[in-house]
């Protein structure tokens, strides 16, 4: 006989996502547990936690999921990196000590990478947002009332091959371009602080005094991205700083990106005048790891 599946549980950090990826599982029917990070998680996702640990508390979080597992893990939610000496504090009484010194030295991807693994090197299953909660995600087409011209698929097309030629690099998965020409690349700021540089390069002296026409927002995942703690995403507040920096438009990937309550992103979008596109499978996939028992 098969064995059951394991149990899921949605590690919920700051912000809407849990609550949404929570409601998915509710229509869904499937049963789950929420681990609530102190400090982050949001009013809903506390008051249906059955625990609460702190981010750094590596011992707590091993030993809860212990005591329900084997677990299958959903992150879901923002959290702030922490410093790379409150890591090797917390971690003191593991035993690779080392590994996560090289862990928490290196950029965001090698540091999410090496959670997961810590995880999986005892006994739990990590899947992402994109497994378990399919409907959160941007179909391909357009998904409001405007359509991006020719010189706003000029700036896609020049966005997508970007990102893709910068995908060995720990950089964003976003970019705003008009033609030929990237304005600004996501770093570690985030996108909302990205499009506030784009909006500044619009100005005078540095710009024309305004953005250029066919100037969009590209984002999408990077290839070999592990989507389970990075899934490309957007939100009504993404609209309203794209329209900000003068953005025609916003492309992201479809199957690969989250829509933050996606009625409310394209009733923005369509009051901004701005399109909304998902971007099907002709302009390429990543490579992306995926988890195992979803």
């Amino acid at each position: 006989m098969a064995p059951a599946p394991a149990a899921l549980v949605l590690v919920a950090g700051a912000g809407r996502l849990p609550e949404l990826v929570a409601a998915s599982l509710d229509r869904a029917g499937r049963p789950f547990r929420v681990l609530a990070i102190r400090g982050f998680a949001e009013r809903a996702m506390r008051a249906r936690a059955a625990a609460t640990v702190d981010l750094l508390d590596i011992a707590g979080i091993l030993a809860i999921l212990k005591a329900w597992g084997p677990v299958t893990v959903v992150p879901a939610g923002g959290v702030s990196r922490p410093n790379p000496a409150a890591i090797l504090n917390a971690a003191a009484a593991l035993r690779n000590r080392d590994a996560l010194k090289a862990i928490s030295d290196g950029g965001d991807d090698r540091l999410l990478r090496g959670a997961l693994a810590l995880l999986e090197e005892h006994g739990h299953g990590v899947v992402g947002v994109h497994e378990v909660a399919p409907d959160l995600l941007s179909p391909e087409g357009l998904l409001g009332r405007h359509a991006p011209d020719a010189a706003a698929r000029d700036s896609i097309a020049t966005g997508r091959a970007l990102l893709a030629a910068l995908s060995d690099f720990d950089v964003g998965q976003a970019t705003v371009v008009v033609g030929q020409r990237a304005l600004t690349v996501e770093g570690p700021e985030g996108t909302d602080r990205m499009l506030a540089r784009a909006r500044m390069l619009g100005r005078r002296p540095f710009g024309y005094g305004s953005a250029q026409p066919g100037t969009v927002l590209v984002k999408c995942a990077k290839t070999g991205q592990d989507l389970r703690v990075d899934l490309p995403a957007i939100g009504p507040r993404t609209v309203a700083n794209a329209a900000a920096a003068g953005c025609a438009g916003l492309a992201v990937q479809a199957g690969f990106t989250l829509i933050i309550d996606r009625p409310a992103t394209i009733a923005a979008a369509d009051r901004a005048g701005l399109f909304l596109l998902g971007l099907g499978a002709d302009v390429g996939g990543p490579e992306t790891r995926t988890g195992s028992g979803s």
